[in-house]
């Protein structure tokens, strides 16, 4: 096998997001784009001869053929080694335990997490270096600058590998090896929860629904909870990955996840619910007729993590990103913990988690996890959740009354304007950063402002500076107002307004989310001229 080097880009464009580089599956196929985004990866991170890379993906459409063309080019620069997921699929999570445990120089994950799948829906390309983390900024700033000047990339001839049965086999020269996707990730979850106490909780009759959403979660779940733990079979529902994830959005809200709503808020609903999204790093907790918020399942988990083996010893602290509402910081303040606010992005917490500073983080996305691995974890933090529901022998509901009559309660909420004309995005935001500096004192919808800013992050552990992260406006009554524009979505920009309202122990805490942040969210509205700018003001989405 002869390596060939194939002239070919540069492609405009190939700017890495918060987790990677994601477009519509037809531009990743055209011809060299997915091959010079590649290249210019090996090339950042000077070169793949004599490495060793971990490589999976959600299974969506193009995950197959993608993998091929990556062992090819892996191959032909050089790599020492690739470990594969059986059938391509790994969980993200998964690539992070496998290059953490067979100390790997870095992965790549393939998908683009909780967007669609599909020809003509999306896909994704992500980078994991060698502590398990997503790329930091300087890593991805190399890669662009190497996408931009990017003329050829090498690859050898070779015909495609049989990725269905576990083993070792060479590419040139080499090798690949083709593991079980779940079971290194199973052992790992073994040692951090009591599954013997897990299991009796089932075998006591405790009900529960895990919607895996045609995603790459299925497998794991479908492995753990029914058979390592002993949930009825039926207890993980669309457990089988597809290439267009059943048709659906696998996304694990209240909006996309609506049957498992529909069931947990019904009469005969299980005492326990839960789904995960596209590549298994997100997850979303439900008790019966009651949703958690992902703000709320961090804070509670930071409250009961020490009821788990792997976290008996406490947490050495708790990490949320700036949007997530600060109800882990209610949590961290009276334990007597370090609390850290770092822009959105998993790969933010990496230096804080391999510094030893935080156990716990989490995101207002969907996404929680731990120092276990290096990305955000949904199996994990479902996982945990039965180990603390299993310990304190209480529903989910009487776990957060209790928690709110502990810490108060944030009450939250994310509103999505999808798919809005860029220049309307930025015109919007720009306007709204040009008036933070006179908000303060000013009144809107009856709600006074307190304070205005842009959020700088400032990494505790190797003095970087990551400017442009957010807009933020706080409100009299520990109200607060967050404005971002994503870098998830493929198409358009997606506007993100998150609006958050404290209570204090001794409130009631009985409002709907709505009417509790109703004031905060018309004195956004307000204050940006979101109408005039955007033409709306009722959001595509609202978590």
């Amino acid at each position: 096998m002869t390596v060939q080097t194939v002239s070919k880009g540069p492609f405009e464009g190939q700017k890495p997001g918060t987790s990677g580089l994601r477009k519509k599956t037809r531009v990743f196929m055209e011809p060299g784009y997915l091959e010079c985004f590649v290249q210019a990866t090996f090339t950042a991170i000077g070169g793949a001869k004599g490495k060793t890379f971990v490589l999976g993906g959600d299974g969506r459409f193009f995950n197959r053929a993608a993998i091929q063309t990556m062992l090819r080019m892996a191959a032909a620069n050089g790599a020492a080694k690739a470990i594969v997921g059986q059938g391509g699929l790994l969980s993200t999570p998964a690539v992070s335990n496998l290059i953490r445990q067979r100390k790997t120089d870095g992965g790549f994950v393939l998908s683009a997490s909780h967007n669609p799948g599909g020809i003509d829906a999306d896909f994704g390309v992500k980078y994991n270096v060698g502590n398990g983390g997503p790329a930091p900024e300087h890593i991805t700033q190399a890669m662009f600058e190497e996408t931009q000047r990017i003329t050829e990339y090498q690859t050898i001839d070779a015909p495609d590998l049989d990725l269905s049965i576990c083993g070792t086999t060479q590419l040139g020269s080499m090798e690949v090896e083709i593991v079980d996707p779940v079971s290194d990730y199973q052992a790992l979850m073994q040692k951090l929860f009591d599954f013997d106490k897990i299991k009796a909780l089932f075998a006591n009759g405790f009900t529960m629904r895990f919607d895996a959403m045609h995603a790459v979660t299925g497998p794991y779940a479908k492995a753990i909870l029914e058979d390592a733990l002993g949930a009825p079979d039926g207890t993980v529902i669309n457990a089988v990955p597809s290439e267009d994830f059943g048709g659906g959005h696998p996304d694990p809200n209240p909006v996309w996840a609506k049957t498992l709503m529909d069931e947990m808020m019904s009469d005969s609903a299980p005492d326990f619910g839960a789904a995960s999204d596209g590549d298994g790093d997100r997850n979303m907790i439900v008790g019966r007729g009651i949703y958690v918020t992902p703000s709320d399942s961090l804070a509670v988990l930071a409250a009961n993590a020490q009821l788990a083996p792997g976290y008996s010893a406490g947490l050495a602290g708790v990490a949320r990103s700036m949007p997530t509402s600060g109800a882990s910081d209610k949590v961290a303040e009276r334990l007597g913990l370090a609390s850290f606010e770092t822009p959105t992005g998993w790969k933010f917490f990496g230096n804080l988690l391999d510094a030893g500073k935080v156990t716990l983080c989490g995101e207002e996305s969907a996404g929680t996890g731990s120092d276990h691995v290096r990305e955000k974890d949904g199996l994990w933090a479902v996982l945990l959740w039965l180990n603390v529901l299993a310990e304190r022998g209480q529903s989910v509901a009487e776990i957060l009354v209790d928690h709110w009559a502990t810490y108060g309660r944030n009450y939250y909420s994310r509103h999505d304007y999808e798919a809005v004309p860029a220049d309307a995005a930025n015109a919007l935001m720009q306007g709204l950063r040009d008036k933070l500096a006179k908000l303060p004192g000013q009144t809107h919808a009856g709600v006074q402002i307190t304070a205005a800013d842009e959020f700088s992050y400032h990494d505790p552990v190797d003095g970087s500076v990551s400017h442009n992260q957010g807009l933020r406006i706080w409100f009299a009554g520990e109200g607060r107002a967050v404005l971002r524009l994503s870098g998830t979505g493929t198409e358009g920009a997606t506007l993100r307004v998150y609006l958050e309202q404290y209570a204090g122990p001794d409130a009631a805490h009985d409002l709907t989310p709505d009417a509790a942040l109703q004031a905060v969210r018309d004195a956004v509205v307000e204050i940006t001229e979101m109408q005039a700018l955007i033409g709306r003001t009722e959001p595509d989405v609202k978590t």
